[in-house]
C-alpha cells in the first residue's frame, strides 16, 4: 500500500494542497484543496481541475509531480498536525471513466489530474 493510513486520514480534513510541476520556465506550483482529492483502488489520486493551465503544459512535457498535503487535525510525529511529500507522475485527462466521475461531482471541471504516487513520506 502506497498510501499511508496516516495520509488518508488527513485526507478527510480540510486543508490545502501544493502541486509542484517543472517546465521551461522553471519551477510552476498550484493549490487545490484535501477535499478534492479521490483515492482510486489502485492508490492513484484524483483531483478535478478548474484551470491550471500551466500546469498541465508542464506535465505535457515533464510528468513528474511534487504535491504536499497536510491537516492540523491530524496528530503528527511530535504533536498535533501532520503533512506528507507525495512524489509521482501525472497525466491530465479530459474524457472517460475518471473525467466524467470528477465532472459528475465537479461540475466546473474542464479535466481531472489524475496523480500515480511513487512515495508518500510523512514530514510532520
Amino acid at each position: 500500500m502506497l498510501i499511508p493510513e496516516k495520509m488518508r486520514e488527513v485526507l478527510k480534513n480540510e486543508g490545502v494542497v501544493a502541486i509542484a510541476t517543472l517546465g521551461d520556465a522553471g519551477p510552476h506550483m498550484v493549490n487545490s484543496w484535501n477535499s478534492y482529492i479521490r483515492i482510486t483502488d489502485d492508490e492513484r489520486l484524483l483531483m478535478p481541475v478548474g484551470s491550471m493551465h500551466r500546469t498541465e503544459g508542464n506535465i505535457a512535457t515533464n510528468s513528474n509531480v511534487l504535491l504536499t498535503l497536510g491537516s492540523r487535525e491530524v496528530a503528527g510525529k511530535h504533536g498535533p498536525g501532520t503533512g506528507f511529500l507525495i512524489k509521482g507522475t501525472a497525466e491530465f485527462l479530459a474524457s472517460g471513466p475518471e473525467f466524467d466521475a470528477t465532472k459528475a461531482i465537479y461540475k466546473w471541471a474542464r479535466a481531472v489530474l489524475v496523480v500515480t504516487i511513487t512515495s508518500a513520506t510523512q514530514t510532520l
